[in-house]
C-alpha cells in the first residue's frame, strides 16, 4: 500500500503507459495495413507467411517472363503466318495469269502483257517474304532458322518451324515465263507445285501460332490462381482493418485519458502537507 503514495514510482501511471504504448503499436500496425493493403508487410509481421509469399511472388514475375518471350513468339509466328497467307492470294491470281497464258488465241501482244503480270507478281511474292519480319525474325527466308519459345518457367520450349517459301516458291516461280503456250504450261506445273508447298506451310505456322496462343491463354489462368493464393495470404481484410482502427482509435483516447489520471494522483498527497 505505501508504494501507491509514493512520489518517486507512480504505478498507476506505469500501468497507464504500458497500455498505451501496447494500444499505439496495435494502432500502428493496423495503419500499415490500411496504407499498405497488406496484413504481412515483411518477415517481422509473420515470418512463415512472408516466405512464403516472396517465393509466390518470384513465381509471378517468372511467369511475366514467360508471357513476354511468348508474346514476342506470337508476333514471329503471326506476321510469318500473315504473309504465308499474302502469298496463298496471290498464287490464286499468278495461276489465273498462267491459264490466260494458255489461250492459243492469244497475240504475241496479249502473251507479252500476261508474261509482264507474271514477272510483277512474282516479284511481289518476294517482296511479301522480305517484309514478314518481326523484331529482327522472318521464317519465310532462305536460311531461316526454327524460333524456340520459352513456354513455362522450368525452361520448356515450344518451336516455331521456319518456312523456306524463298526457296519453295519465289526461286522456284522467278526461273518461269508465259512467252509461249509451253512455257505457260511449265509454269502452270511449278504454280501448282507451290500452292501445295504453301498450303503445307501455313498448315504447319497456324498449328505452330495455336500452340502459342494456347501456352499464353493456360499462363493467364495459372497467373490469376497464384495471385489469388498470394492475396489469400498477404491481402489485408480493409473492412475488418477500418472497423479495429476506429476502436484503437477510442481505446488510445481512453488510454491517454487514464495515464493524465493516473499523473495527477501524486498531487493528491500534496493535501497532507498543507
Amino acid at each position: 500500500m505505501a508504494l501507491n503514495n509514493s512520489i518517486n514510482t507512480n504505478v498507476g501511471a506505469m500501468v497507464a503507459l504500458r497500455s498505451l504504448n501496447a494500444v499505439n503499436n496495435d494502432l500502428s500496425k493496423t495503419q500499415d495495413r490500411i496504407s499498405t493493403g497488406l496484413k504481412v508487410i515483411g518477415a517481422k509481421d509473420d515470418a512463415s507467411s512472408f516466405a512464403i509469399a516472396q517465393g509466390i511472388r518470384a513465381e509471378i514475375k517468372s511467369i511475366f517472363a514467360v508471357q513476354q518471350g511468348l508474346a514476342n513468339g506470337r508476333g514471329v509466328s503471326n506476321v510469318a503466318l500473315a504473309g504465308a497467307t499474302a502469298i496463298s492470294n496471290l498464287l490464286i491470281d499468278l495461276k489465273e495469269t498462267v491459264i490466260q497464258g494458255l489461250n492459243p488465241g492469244n497475240t504475241s501482244e496479249q502473251q507479252a502483257i500476261l508474261n509482264s503480270d507474271f514477272g510483277e507478281l512474282v516479284g511481289q511474292v518476294l517482296n511479301f517474304i522480305q517484309n514478314a519480319e518481326y523484331n529482327g525474325r522472318n521464317l519465310l527466308q532462305s536460311g531461316a532458322s526454327n524460333l524456340n519459345v520459352i513456354s513455362d518457367t522450368n525452361g520448356g520450349t515450344l518451336t516455331v518451324r521456319s518456312q523456306d517459301l524463298e526457296g519453295t516458291v519465289y526461286s522456284q516461280l522467278n526461273v518461269q515465263n508465259l512467252t509461249n503456250i509451253s512455257t505457260a504450261s511449265q509454269a502452270l506445273t511449278q504454280i501448282n507445285t507451290v500452292i501445295n508447298s504453301v498450303n503445307v506451310a501455313l498448315g504447319q505456322l497456324g498449328a505452330d501460332a495455336r500452340s502459342l496462343e494456347f501456352q499464353d491463354t493456360f499462363l493467364v489462368s495459372i497467373l490469376d490462381a497464384t495471385e489469388e493464393g498470394l492475396g489469400s495470404i498477404v491481402d489485408a481484410d480493409m473492412a475488418k482493418e477500418s472497423a479495429k482502427l476506429q476502436a484503437l482509435q477510442v481505446k488510445q483516447q481512453l488510454a491517454v485519458q487514464s495515464l493524465s489520471i493516473a499523473n495527477a494522483a501524486p498531487n493528491i498527497l500534496l493535501g497532507l502537507f498543507q
